[in-house]
């Protein structure tokens, strides 16, 4: 039994990412689909497709990398976890790498970016830093 899934997905692209691999599979739920949405649309992850299966599905990610071969995603860290969650208000949104890297929350309104956070006046859970 996996008591934090969100902790799951971070590792799983971490270690595929380590080994350089094309793509890496996941178990499927809303959020994590939504944290990807969110990885692409920044630039983290080439593409994702839902595959389906007799149970909840599959995330099939595709990591990207640069011409020459380096890592898009220098670093994965999970904030908020089962057992010591972390909520911030609107004014206290962090800053990752003095803005380098990007914070991921999850909202009233959604799935954001810290810059979305902002840009939205809203506060919420902080699931992970990437860089």
């Amino acid at each position: 039994m996996m008591t934090d899934p969100i902790a799951d997905l971070l590792t799983r692209i971490r270690n595929a990412n380590t080994i350089k691999a094309e793509r890496v599979d996941i178990p499927a739920s809303k959020l994590k689909l939504e944290i990807i949405k969110v990885l692409k649309e920044k630039g983290f992850v080439k593409g994702y497709r839902l595959l389906k299966d007799k149970k909840q599905g599959i995330l099939r990610i595709s990591l990207k990398y640069s011409a020459n071969g380096e890592r898009i995603i220098s670093g994965l860290r999970r904030i908020s976890k089962p057992g010591r969650r972390l909520y911030v208000g609107k004014e206290k949104i962090p800053r990752v790498m003095g803005g380098i890297g990007m914070a991921i929350l999850s909202t009233s309104k959604g799935v954001f970016t810290d810059e979305g956070c902002r840009r939205e006046g809203v506060g919420g859970e902080v699931i992970c830093y990437i860089w």
